[in-house]
């Protein structure tokens, strides 16, 4: 049985959960709450980046966050990925796979070393 593709909030919310599980990061919370409402399928989205990228400005106002921008890479990592990500259960693991494919393994400093401080190894 196939699963229902997720929305854009669901993989969001996932996102947020895996960066910050905690609850902890103002702006992450800020950048769920920018979406949480869209109950559009994550496929039916022309451009998931535009998307994200206006979240994150209403949710990190000087756009600077690191960790708006690890979740914001986790979601387009879950939006490409056939399954969603089903198949990757590791927090640490999803960030570091994000990272790995926003930046090709090079994320900008502050980004390094927020993922550096949870434990990501790129």
């Amino acid at each position: 049985m196939d699963r229902p593709t997720p929305t854009v909030a669901e993989l969001v919310r996932r996102a947020v959960e895996i960066c910050d599980p905690e609850d902890r990061e103002e702006a992450l919370g800020r950048f769920e709450q920018q979406l949480e409402d869209d109950d559009e399928p994550i496929t039916a989205v022309e451009n998931l980046e535009e998307r994200l990228a206006l979240a994150g400005e209403g949710a990190d106002y000087e756009i600077e966050d690191p960790g708006v921008s690890v979740a914001t890479a986790v979601v387009l990592y879950l939006a490409a990925k056939r399954d969603h990500g089903e198949g990757v259960h590791d927090p640490s693991e999803l960030m570091r796979l994000a990272a790995r494919a926003l930046w090709h393994g090079d994320p900008p400093a502050n980004v390094a070393d927020w993922l550096a401080g949870r434990g990501v190894t790129l």
